[in-house]
C-alpha cells in the first residue's frame, strides 16, 4: 500500500490519467442496453400465450425475457461460443484465427465474436465492422462481464438477436416459426432458431432451406460428438422437417390485448384469463354469430368474472365478423342503451329501502305519466301481479310505475352508487325510461355490479354477518393484481344483504331460452340467477346472469346501432348466456342471509303482510325493512246473506242471519285486467235492492289517457273510424251516462265502451253513474 501511495505522489500525471481512464471504463456502458420498441404481449393466468401486438417499429420484438430454455442455451453456446462460461468477454484465440483468416482472404471473412460481443454489437447497432469498432467491442464486452452474470448477458443476446424477416428475439421466433412457446421446442427446432442469427437475412425459413438444413444438422452432429445428444435422439432430430414459412401470432384475446396496450405498451403482461375457458367461449361466439349473421346481426360481446376474486376469466370483445362490421372494435366497455337490465337494481333499493314485499301485487294496467305511455312487450296487462314475477317476466309498466312510486331521484342516487360511468346526465334528463333503456351503460360495468351484489351476499355469510366497504371495485386483469374490497363493517354497502338475496331469488325464476324450458326437472341444474335487456328499437341484446361463483354478461347487436328484427335478449344473448355457463363448474345456491331477515304472516292472494282479513296465510322470510310496509290493503270483511248472494247490513237483514266474509277486492282498472288473467277472481257481490245505503263505488277510465293527443285513422273506405272510449266500473251493471263537452252521448251498462266521431280541438269527456259518481278526462284529437 506503501509502494502504491509512493507511486502515485511520483506519478501523479500518470496516475491521473489511469484513474480517468478507470472512471470512463466505468462509465463507458450505457445503463440500459436496448431501447428498441417491443411488442405487447398478454399471456394467460398459466402463462400461455394470449396475443401479441408487433412493436411501433414494425419488429416482432417481445419484452425482454430472462429465463431460456436449456435447449436453447445448449444449442447456441455448441455453435456460437464453446468458451462462453469461461472467457472475460472476448476469446483471444478466437480473435486472432479469425485475424489470420481475415488477413488471408484480404477482407473480413470470420469475426471471432463471442456471444458477449454479439450483445455489445446489437446493442450499437448500425456500427461498420471495422477492426476500430472490434475493439470498442471488445472494451465495452468486459465491462458488460463485470457488470451482469452470464446468464443474464445470454438472456440479453435471445431477446434482442435477429432470426429473420421482422423476427427479433428467441420468443417471438419460436412462436412466429413453429407456433410454440420456446420450452415447449426439440432439440431440432432449438438447433434451427440458433443457426438462424449468424446470417438471418441470407437464411431463414421459407429461404434457402437447404442451407439451413445442413448448419442445424452439422449442429445436432456436434451435440452429439459432445454426448449432449443420444445416438436415437440424433436420428429423430435430423429427421425433423425445417418451418416453411412463419405463422402469425395467437390472437385468443384480441380486444383484452388492446386494453392491455393502452396502459402497458410494450410490456408482457400475464392476466387473470382462464386460457382454456377463453378458446371454448370464442368457439361459442363464433358458433352462435353464425346463426345470428343470418339476420344481419354481427356483433356480440361475452364477459366472464370470478366473483370471490373479481378477476376476468374470458374477455370476448367482438365477434369474428368483418371490418365492415367493426370487428376491432371492444364492444365490453361502449356505452349501449340498457333496456330492461337495470330493473333488477331497482327492485333491490325498493326492498332495501321497505317500500316492498318480495309478493307484494304491483299495478299492471294502461298508464300514462304526460307525454309518456310505457307498454309491456306482449302489449297486454295483468292488473296486478306479484313484483317478483314482474320482474322476472320484464314487465314493463308495472316497473316504470314502481320507479314513480319509489322516486326517479332516489333510484338514480342507487345508480350512481354502483359506478356506472356511462349515466353522466341527470335524473331528469332520463326520466321514468330511465328503468326501460332511457340510459346507457357497458357490459364492463354492468357485470362488475352484479360481481359486487353476489360478494356482498358471499362475505355477509362467511363473516360474522358483515359487510365490506369496498365491494363495489373493479374487476382485474393483471394477474399480479388483487382486488381490496377494503375493511369489514356492520353497514350495509348499498343493499342489504338480504334485499339481494330476495333479488336473486325472483331472477332464478326467469323463464329460460327455448330449448330449456325444463330446466328446473334435469339433476344438477345450474341455478343461475339471471335478467334479459332489449333496447328501444332492437338494437341492443343483455344477458347477465350470476351464481355464487361467477358472474357471465352478454351483449349481442350491431356495432353500428342498426336495429334488427328479433334482436331480443331471451332469443339472441340468453342462449350465449347459458352455452357459457355450461362450461363452468356448477355453484352452490347463495345461502339465506338469516340476521337480515325475518319471517312474518304473508296474505297470499296479495303478498303484503296479513292483516286480520287476509284468509290464505303463509310463513315467508322478508327482508327486516319490510316489516314497515302495510298489511295487505286488498282484503275487506263483507257481510252477506245466508247464500252469499249479495251484501246487505241491519236495515235490511237480520243480524244473526247476516254471515261475515273476507274478499279479495282490487280496484276497479286493476279488477278489469286482472280478472282476464284470472278466471277465478271474484267481484264483489251487489247489495241487495231492499237494504240501505251504499257500498263504496268507483270507475276509472281505461282510455282514453288524461290529456292525451288521439290521430283518428281512416280506414279503406275512406272514412275516419270511432275513438272508442273505455271505462271500469266496480259494478258493471250500473248504467253509465257519456257526456262530451256537456253534450249528452248516451248510456252503456255492463260493458262500458262508447264510439264517437269528435272533431277536431280539445275535448272534455264526463261519465257520471246511476249513483252519481263522476268521472273526467280531457283529451285533444288532431288531424
Amino acid at each position: 500500500m506503501n509502494k502504491l501511495t509512493t507511486y502515485i505522489k511520483t506519478n501523479k500525471i500518470k496516475s491521473a490519467i489511469v484513474f480517468l481512464l478507470l472512471i470512463a471504463y466505468y462509465f463507458c456502458l450505457p445503463n440500459k442496453l436496448f431501447t428498441d420498441p417491443t411488442a405487447t404481449v398478454i399471456t394467460s393466468k398459466t402463462n400461455q400465450l394470449l396475443g401479441a401486438k408487433i412493436a411501433s417499429d414494425g419488429q416482432w420484438r417481445f419484452p425482454q425475457n430472462d429465463s431460456i430454455p436449456e435447449k436453447f442455451k445448449t444449442c447456441i453456446i455448441a455453435f456460437e461460443d464453446a468458451y462462453f462460461y469461461k472467457h472475460p468477454g472476448f476469446n483471444p484465440i478466437s480473435i486472432f484465427k479469425a485475424f489470420k483468416e481475415n488477413l488471408k482472404s484480404d477482407g473480413i471473412k470470420r469475426g471471432g465474436s463471442t456471444l458477449t460481443q454479439q450483445v455489445i454489437r446489437l446493442s450499437r447497432k448500425g456500427q461498420n465492422r471495422t477492426y476500430f469498432e472490434k475493439g470498442i467491442e471488445i472494451i465495452l464486452a468486459t465491462r458488460l462481464e463485470l457488470r451482469e452474470s452470464k446468464d443474464q448477458i445470454l438472456a440479453y443476446y435471445t431477446s434482442n438477436t435477429p432470426f429473420g424477416g421482422n423476427v427479433v428475439g428467441l420468443d417471438a421466433a419460436s412462436w412466429r416459426y413453429f407456433n410454440r412457446d420456446a420450452t415447449q421446442l426439440s432439440w431440432a427446432e432449438h438447433a434451427t432458431l440458433a443457426v438462424l442469427p449468424n446470417a438471418p437475412s441470407l437464411i431463414y425459413p421459407g429461404k434457402n432451406q437447404e442451407q439451413l438444413l445442413k448448419k442445424r444438422n452439422r449442429l445436432l452432429k456436434k451435440l452429439l460428438d459432445n454426448k449432449v445428444l443420444d445416438s436415437l435422439t440424433y436420428q429423430l432430430s435430423i429427421a425433423e422437417g425445417l418451418p416453411q414459412k412463419p405463422y402469425a401470432l395467437p390472437q385468443t384475446a384480441p380486444h383484452l390485448l388492446q386494453k392491455v396496450a393502452t396502459a402497458h405498451s410494450g410490456k408482457r403482461i400475464q392476466t387473470t384469463v382462464d386460457n382454456h375457458l377463453q378458446e371454448r367461449v370464442n368457439q361459442l361466439v363464433k358458433t352462435h354469430y353464425n346463426q345470428l349473421k343470418q339476420n344481419d346481426i354481427h356483433n356480440a360481446a361475452v364477459l366472464v368474472l370470478d366473483v370471490k376474486t373479481k378477476k376476468v376469466l374470458a374477455y370476448v370483445g367482438n365477434s369474428p365478423t368483418s371490418k365492415l362490421h367493426q370487428k376491432d372494435v371492444d364492444i365490453i366497455d361502449k356505452p349501449r342503451s340498457t333496456g330492461s337490465i337495470l330493473k333488477p337494481f331497482l327492485y333491490a333499493a325498493m326492498l332495501d329501502a321497505g317500500d316492498l314485499l318480495p309478493n307484494t301485487l304491483v299495478a299492471d294496467i294502461p298508464t300514462q305519466y304526460g307525454s309518456y305511455n310505457p307498454e309491456n312487450y306482449n302489449k297486454t296487462y295483468d292488473g296486478a301481479v306479484p313484483a317478483s314475477r314482474a320482474l322476472s317476466r320484464s314487465l314493463n309498466v308495472p316497473s316504470v310505475r314502481m320507479l314513480q312510486e319509489f322516486g326517479l331521484d332516489r333510484f338514480y342516487q342507487y345508480l350512481k352508487k354502483l359506478q356506472l360511468k356511462d349515466l353522466s346526465e341527470s335524473a331528469n334528463y332520463y326520466g321514468l325510461s330511465l328503468i326501460l333503456g332511457g340510459a346507457e351503460s357497458n357490459l364492463w360495468d354492468l357485470c362488475k355490479s352484479y360481481a359486487a351484489l353476489s360478494s356482498t351476499l358471499n362475505h355477509f355469510s362467511e363473516t360474522s354477518s358483515e359487510y365490506f366497504t369496498n365491494e363495489f371495485t373493479a374487476p382485474i386483469f393483471i394477474n399480479s393484481k388483487t382486488v381490496d374490497f377494503g375493511k369489514k363493517t356492520a353497514d350495509k354497502t348499498l343493499f342489504d344483504a338480504a334485499s339481494i338475496y330476495l333479488t336473486y331469488e325472483s331472477l332464478k325464476t326467469v323463464n329460460r331460452p327455448e330449448g330449456d324450458d325444463n330446466w328446473e326437472f334435469y339433476d344438477g341444474s345450474k341455478q343461475i340467477a339471471w335478467k334479459t335487456g332489449t333496447s328501444f328499437g332492437f338494437r341492443d341484446a343483455w344477458a347477465i346472469g350470476t351464481t355464487k361463483d361467477y358472474v357471465v354478461g352478454v351483449w349481442v347487436g350491431n356495432a353500428d346501432g342498426e336495429g334488427r328484427p328479433g334482436l331480443v335478449g331471451v332469443q339472441t344473448a340468453a342462449p350465449i348466456l347459458f352455452d357459457v355457463f355450461n362450461l363452468l363448474p356448477n355453484s352452490e345456491w347463495f345461502a339465506k342471509p338469516y340476521d337480515e331477515m325475518q319471517e312474518v304472516s304473508i296474505c297470499k292472494q296479495s303478498g303484503h303482510r296479513a292483516s286480520p282479513n287476509c284468509d290464505a296465510v303463509e310463513q315467508k322470510f322478508i327482508q327486516i325493512s319490510g316489516l314497515k310496509t302495510k298489511p295487505c290493503p286488498y282484503h275487506v270483511l263483507v257481510h252477506l246473506d245466508r247464500l252469499e248472494q249479495f251484501q246487505v247490513n241491519s236495515s235490511c237483514e237480520a243480524i244473526a242471519d247476516i254471515s261475515h266474509k273476507s274478499w279479495f277486492v282490487l280496484p276497479p282498472l286493476m279488477a278489469y285486467y286482472y280478472k282476464t288473467k284470472n278466471p277465478f277472481y271474484k267481484p264483489l257481490p251487489p247489495f241487495r235492492a231492499d237494504c240501505l245505503g251504499e257500498n263504496a263505488i268507483s270507475m276509472q277510465f281505461m282510455y282514453p289517457n288524461d290529456n292525451n293527443s288521439i290521430f283518428l285513422p281512416k280506414g279503406f273506405d275512406g272514412k275516419t273510424n270511432e275513438l272508442i272510449l273505455k271505462i271500469a266500473h266496480s259494478k258493471p251493471e250500473t248504467t253509465v251516462f257519456w257526456y262530451l263537452n256537456e253534450q249528452f252521448l248516451g248510456s252503456t251498462q255492463n260493458i262500458h265502451e262508447f264510439g264517437i266521431l269528435p272533431k277536431k280541438g280539445k275535448h272534455l269527456l264526463t261519465v257520471v253513474d246511476a249513483f252519481g259518481n263522476e268521472a273526467k278526462r280531457w283529451m285533444t284529437i288532431s288531424e
